[in-house]
């Protein structure tokens, strides 16, 4: 009895490429340039490593477009893009998951430590270098700040990112940061339901809205971010309240941006190109994967952060 062969599955291995390698020397060159910047030493690298670092994805996006456009997209392959993008979000976890051990480790180990509580060396040795110094979150007035007063070279800031009264809720931009964002993922999802039922208008609609709902977020923290800079004496020297701060909302501002970026990405594609179908839509679905762990995230930071 003849059994029916089947035909091998097509296995598609893209051509080699240098593109990775000249991403990463970008990335490199954009990594240096920012310390540098916070350091006083000029902006050029930075700028010339950014311009290189959004360069070079966007050639890299065109070429994995027009192979996805092409047909050479295989099963195989699809399934490492969806390997590959829960491995990166997962990294991504793990890199704020770091800063909150961080902010953990000060605000529960490190700063009663320092106020004389603790285990007995180690809280007998705050007390004794600095016995002026209040274990409090935020602490608004640094160790050496409490020993030095105004000839300290660190201090603390003159008011915190806490909301002050509930009169003033209306006009607190955590607040509104946190509105937008949580409304972009309901934007982002209504976007992908009209994909999937192949209404190409209304998913340009909620994607438009969803970007612009995006960049909404990163102009109301650069105003956050002046607010502190101008009025609250907050910033990135104003001690360890300062640091972990500007560490954990900047990092995530620069999430948002490049999520931002993703998604208008994904709405040039569709309105311009026709790109996408009900059925296949991975560049999507892949931004709004990123989309909704931006959004987690900051969930996160707005509890950590700015209420408890």
């Amino acid at each position: 009895m003849a059994t029916e062969s089947k035909s091998p599955e097509k296995y598609y291995i893209p051509d080699q490429s240098r593109v990775p390698i000249i991403f990463a020397v970008a990335a490199l060159f954009a990594g240096f340039g920012a310390a540098s910047a916070v350091q006083g030493n000029g902006t050029t690298i930075l700028y010339m490593g950014l311009v290189a670092v959004i360069a070079t994805m966007a050639y890299w996006w065109y070429l994995v477009t027009k192979e996805s456009q092409a047909g050479l997209d295989t099963p195989q392959l699809n399934n490492s893009y969806v390997y590959g993008m829960a491995w990166f979000i997962f990294s991504e976890v793990m890199f704020f998951f770091a800063f909150f051990g961080a902010l953990f480790y000060i605000r529960t180990i490190a700063i009663p430590w320092l106020g004389g509580e603790g285990p007995t060396a180690k809280g007998l040795a705050g007390e004794l270098l600095w016995p002026e110094f209040e274990a409090t979150w935020p602490p608004m007035i640094t160790p050496e700040e409490s020993l030095l007063g105004e000839n300290a070279i660190t201090k603390g800031p003159d008011e915190s990112m806490y909301l002050k009264s509930f009169s003033s809720v209306l006009t607190w931009l955590p607040l509104w940061n946190t509105i937008v964002l949580l409304s972009s993922s309901g934007t982002v999802h209504f976007a992908h339901v009209a994909l999937k039922q192949n209404n190409r208008k209304r998913f340009n609609f909620w994607l438009a809205i969803t970007v612009f709902l995006a960049f909404v977020f990163v102009i109301l923290q650069a105003l956050e971010y002046y607010e502190a800079y101008a009025h609250l004496g907050l910033t990135l020297n104003s001690g360890v309240y300062g640091t972990t701060f500007f560490m954990l909302t900047g990092f995530h501002g620069m999430h948002v941006l490049i999520g931002g970026i993703f998604l208008l990405t994904q709405l040039v594609r569709s309105s311009g190109f026709k790109h996408f179908s009900e059925k296949e839509h991975f560049g999507f679905e892949a931004a709004s994967w990123y989309w909704h762990f931006v959004d987690v995230v900051w969930v996160c930071l707005f509890l950590f952060v700015y209420i408890l």
